[in-house]
């Protein structure tokens, strides 16, 4: 059996195997939605430019610049022209051993066609490749002569041909032909350039390495004369000019880029070794120190956080208050909020006055143990798309984004994160490497398409310029995003002192002890089911690692407490409200002032049991000055009772409440003596209470009844909430089921529609001198029979085992084409085997369009 070559990219898919389709299709998911219905169909979405421009932005660069040179090359170029265009005239060793790979992937997404003597790259990726004047090549390159000379008249070229040394010729065609060869005969073209002024030379050496196109005046000067009538600018517009594509290669020495990157980046060189145990622990007191902080986070928004802006979000002053309250800088504060945020920790509430609180999800969190909890957010932060790094930078609109607010989704984060992570497991362990080193890699791997700069166009006088000078690199968002993955994984703790550590590895499945592989092709991000699966493996690495609480304190005589290490979480929040934090670090420090005093007594502790459970957790005796202090404001505390009338004061003292209308500084509270123990007050309780307190007493809140009130505030929770579902990029990553399940369905799909059919009973066949009775069939159009010849074919296809072909619609209105083998027909239905769905099914025969025998050899 002989192989034609293919005319078209169909033709070629029809070649490729099972496993070849199958990896177009995972390399290019976008092909799937829906399943096409055969291979034209295939081809004919693979070359759409939605699906080309998302293909061609996941190309690595050397893999890229292969798609570029075969943009500028001939269509078909052969694979010669095409490794003359990569490596040079000189020849380049690592771009020829690279090339054929750089190939084998281009045909493998569908973007190159063809035998190696005629690659052809698909028409929308030409498009989109190919130079322009409103969109100049990223090869530099521009127009061939016969673009660039297209509407010219007869009577220039033969001046252009003169004037290059050139023979006349007959007609435009051949004259066009001959300039070009001129220029890429590197012999001729060498002499020709011999006899050029310095200025006309230092010109072209200007549009070199593009862009190709300048500007002249009315009038040039005479070096740029010999270069126009010569035929090495030509016209492009009424006072520009362009270097032509064959002279441009040839100064080139037939390079199509100046710096061809064959290979990535190599990470190993520049990596700094570190002790892995260092880093182990670095890391691990990193995660401790992030769990601390989303816990104070929570315990700041206990009662309920701040409002929701009317747009969604934080607000600006509520950001500055949390990151004050974090002790931390703004932009961390919003890492912090997005990450508690992506875990469900903290959500809106959903009411009227909308505001922020945490869920319900947040008490369960914080009963866990830490390594446990450290593995909810981790497992949060891998899959999550929102970026708070472009937190308080501008939108499309030019306003703000805020914090826990709309349009903060990147969909690249998760395979950038991912990526950034596998890299650094490539290196052995406990390395790292430079930012700029990673970035760069990173580049190589997925090159993004900037805009090409202004044109500086050659003026009457050029200045030569010998030393080129590339743009400014563009802080695109991949680079951002990576930059942000690293600060926040040594936040984290997945990352110590900038390298992996050990349970940072094992969340990419990376051995602990070994580098992992180091492949060009990244792969593919975790899902969120993946996610928590490798957080729990990392958990049980980290877990010897993080402190263990304790269950002490150091009490000192300065009225000051020494937390030496993570307390247990009782001894934490009983000791946060009878002191002050004072300073945070590897030991925290607690100060006792009257006022935490005074908050642990409204929380219904008495002095007693205060000292009782200072006694019961110091290493060190109780200071006198401390319990001195405790007895003081015990005393001293509840003297003053404040009820609701709108408000009054009680005191068995009245001397003591004679003082306090005395008292200046309670003017604003508008005091009256009621009686000689009570004073009423025109302000509310909780207003009475403060001021009192800000004057130095100890008043205390009291029911109706007269009894003391308990000052233990609810915490405040919202409503059961689902963290937020990342925005993926582009279509899941398809699974090897649904892949076997599509290839399988194109393939019947494609044998429907291309199958060779018999010609009905009766028919007169086309012969020279008359057509067929019946017209050819268009394509992807149904058989049409009536409901007796269906019948009738279908009766004999079963007594003869053979396969047809049916147009069938379903349920839906929806139509296809299948081949089926049929094995019963009875009851007004069809039972047959399905070549589409590789499995028997049975089909009404009023839903049957029409039905036709496939030729012999067509199965």
């Amino acid at each position: 059996m002989t192989t034609a070559t293919p005319r078209t990219l169909a033709e070629e898919l029809r070649t490729r195997s099972d496993d070849g389709l199958a990896g177009l299709l995972r390399a290019r998911p976008d092909l799937l939605n829906p399943v096409p219905g055969d291979l034209t169909q295939l081809a004919t979405r693979a070359g759409t430019r939605a699906s080309a421009v998302r293909a061609v932005e996941r190309l690595d660069a050397f893999a890229l610049q292969t798609a570029e040179a075969l943009a500028v090359a001939p269509d078909p170029c052969p694979y010669p022209t095409l490794a003359a265009l990569m490596a040079g005239d000189a020849g380049n060793a690592a771009v020829t051993a690279a090339l054929p790979k750089a190939v084998a992937k281009l045909r493998a997404q569908a973007l190159v066609w063809g035998p190696d003597d005629r690659l052809r790259l698909v028409r929308t990726v030409r498009e989109l490749l190919a130079p322009s004047p409103a969109r100049p090549s990223p090869t530099g390159l521009g127009p061939t002569v016969a673009e660039a000379t297209t509407g010219m008249s007869p009577g220039r070229l033969q001046e252009l041909l003169a004037a290059a040394g050139l023979p006349a010729t007959h007609d435009p065609v051949s004259a066009v032909a001959a300039l070009a060869a001129l220029f890429s005969d590197r012999v001729r073209m060498a002499a020709l350039l011999d006899t050029a002024p310095a200025e006309a030379v230092a010109v072209l050496d200007r549009l070199l390495w593009g862009p190709p196109y300048g500007a002249v005046t009315d009038r040039p000067a005479a070096h740029l004369t010999w270069l126009l009538d010569r035929g090495l600018l030509l016209p492009a517009g009424a006072r520009n000019v362009v270097l032509p594509r064959e002279a441009a290669l040839h100064l080139r020495a037939g390079r199509a880029h100046r710096a061809p990157e064959p290979t990535p980046p190599a990470l190993a060189p520049a990596a700094t070794a570190r002790d892995p145990q260092l880093v182990d622990n670095t890391a691990a007191g990193q995660a401790f120190t992030a769990l601390a902080t989303v816990e104070e986070l929570l315990k700041e928004w206990d009662l309920g956080g701040p409002p929701v802006l009317r747009a969604g979000g934080l607000s600006i002053r509520d950001l500055k208050r949390t990151a004050t309250a974090l002790d931390t800088t703004e932009q961390l504060a919003a890492f912090w909020l997005e990450l508690s945020y992506a875990a469900g920790l903290i959500a809106s509430d959903g009411e009227a006055d909308e505001r922020y609180a945490a869920t319900p999800a947040a008490e369960e969190w914080l009963q866990l143990p830490d390594p446990e909890r450290w593995s909810i957010l981790v497992a949060a932060w891998l899959p999550a798309t929102r970026a708070p790094g472009v937190v308080g930078t501008a939108d499309a609109k030019g306003r703000a984004l805020a914090a826990l607010g709309p349009h903060l989704d990147r969909s690249p984060a998760p395979e950038v994160r991912h990526r950034v992570l596998s890299l650094l497991a490539t290196l052995p362990p406990g390395s790292s490497v430079p930012e700029s080193t990673l970035l760069a890699r990173l580049r190589w791997e997925r090159p993004l398409r900037a805009a090409a700069p202004a044109t500086q166009p050659p003026t009457s006088a050029p200045a030569p310029s010998d030393t080129p000078t590339d743009p400014a690199p563009v802080e695109d968002l991949r680079s951002r995003l990576a930059q942000w993955t690293l600060a926040e994984a040594e936040l984290l703790g997945v990352t110590g002192r900038g390298a992996l550590a050990t349970h940072g590895r094992a969340l990419i499945g990376a051995a602990p002890d070994a580098p992992m592989a180091d492949t060009e092709e990244p792969s593919l991000p975790l899902t969120p089911a993946e996610a928590a699966t490798a957080a729990g493996r990392a958990a049980v690495l980290l877990a010897p690692l993080l402190p263990e609480p304790l269950d002490h304190i150091l009490l000192q005589a300065d009225l000051t407490a020494v937390a030496p290490g993570p307390l247990q979480r009782p001894l934490a929040e009983a000791l946060g409200t009878l002191a002050d934090i004072e300073s945070k670090g590897g030991a925290t420090v607690y100060r006792f002032t009257p006022g935490s005093v005074r908050r642990a007594l409204d929380a219904g502790r008495s002095a007693a049991e205060l000292q009782e459970f200072l006694t019961a957790h110091s290493r060190t005796p109780v200071p006198q000055p401390l319990a001195y202090l405790i007895d003081d404001v015990a005393r001293r505390h509840g003297q003053l009772r404040v009820g609701a009338a709108t408000a009054y004061v009680r005191c068995d003292d009245d001397a003591l409440l004679s003082e306090l209308l005395a008292d200046r500084r309670a003017a604003a509270l508008r005091l009256r003596r009621l009686a000689p123990t009570v004073l009423a007050s025109q302000t509310s309780p909780d207003q009475l209470l403060d001021g009192l307190r800000a004057m130095g007493f100890a008043p205390a809140a009291e029911s109706a009844a007269g009894d003391v009130l308990v000052a233990r505030a609810d915490a405040y929770r919202t409503p059961p909430r689902t963290a937020p579902t990342p925005v993926p990029d582009g279509p899941p990553p398809p699974d090897a089921t649904l892949l076997s399940a599509a290839v399988r369905a194109i393939r019947a799909g494609d044998l429907a529609a291309t199958a060779e059919r018999k010609p009905a009973p009766g028919a007169r066949p086309a012969t020279p001198s008359a057509p067929a009775d019946t017209p050819p069939r268009a394509p992807g159009a149904l058989p049409r029979t009536t409901s007796a010849e269906t019948l009738a074919t279908m009766q004999a296809a079963v007594l003869t085992s053979s396969p047809v072909w049916i147009g069938y619609v379903n349920a839906d209105g929806a139509a296809s084409q299948r081949v089926i083998a049929p094995v019963r027909v009875e009851g007004g239905f069809v039972t047959a085997y399905d070549h589409t769905s590789d499995e028997v099914r049975t089909y009404p025969l009023h839903r049957i369009t029409g039905v036709a025998e496939l030729a012999d050899d067509a199965v």
